[in-house]
């Protein structure tokens, strides 16, 4: 018997996708867009360039290697879903902490799994990054018409200032360095630079980078100043990309 779908993604122009959801219920609305990244889903569902999209994976064994605290690039989840070709296997890896779907469900996020993904890849290259409503109901009820709207009155991401929305909240002082075997991430004890980040939305590994080449790292938000910047009195200045 086949099984009733439990996850629905509604295109603006009417194209119905049916899955099977996993992480949490309920629904969003955002833009998509699509990575083929063999590797590093936890660290792409964090990272902050990816604000108000759900992104569809082209590479299917998305999973596979759980999830890890050390990964995430940001506190929490920044963009709002995933689409995958497979549902998520068990995890298999001596770093895993916690299995995917857990990972989502906690963080809200929604996950969609059963999906052509090179056909949904083939759409987004032709048309652009649509705008999509994506709903996960464990009873497979959804109104589509309700969800078609939903997507073709989202506003998009154009014009947004989201460096805003994804920016720290104040100033700290950054030393971890990249992750290596077998210490894993390592303090950075003698810097040799004093390096000013303003963050626009930037991950934890840019910042780990910065720290690798020997840099005494200060980050500042977005919303910093010139003046903010030069009472540092740095010998560089970094600005992260973003959204």
């Amino acid at each position: 018997m086949t099984q009733k779908p439990t996850a629905c993604l509604a295109l603006a122009d009417g194209t119905i996708f049916y899955g099977m959801g996993f992480g949490a219920t309920g629904e969003t609305v955002a833009e998509l867009c699509f990575n083929t990244a063999m590797t590093g889903y936890q660290e792409i569902m964090t990272d902050p360039s990816y604000a108000g999209q759900v992104v569809t994976f082209t590479f299917p064994h998305i999973g596979n290697t759980g999830v890890n605290p050390e990964d995430d690039e940001t506190a929490d989840p920044v963009a709002e879903g995933m689409v995958v070709k497979w549902d998520p296997t068990q995890s298999s890896n001596w770093r895993a902490t916690e299995e995917l779907t857990a990972w989502l469900a906690k963080r809200n996020r929604i996950g969609m799994g059963g999906v052509d993904t090179r056909r949904l890849t083939r759409a987004i290259r032709q048309q652009g990054a649509p705008h999509v409503a994506l709903a996960h109901d464990p009873d497979g009820n959804f109104d589509i018409e309700a969800l078609v709207r939903k997507a073709r009155s989202f506003q998009g991401l154009e014009g947004l200032d989201l460096a805003k929305v994804v920016t720290c909240a104040q100033s700290y002082s950054w030393n971890e360095m990249r992750w290596a075997w077998p210490e894993g991430y390592k303090p950075q004890n003698d810097p040799r630079h004093k390096v000013v980040a303003i963050d626009f939305g930037a991950k934890r590994n840019i910042l780990r980078c910065l720290a690798s080449a020997g840099c005494d790292v200060t980050v500042l938000p977005a919303t910093a100043t010139a003046e903010d910047v030069l009472a540092l009195n740095p010998d560089g200045v970094f600005l992260s990309n973003g959204p």
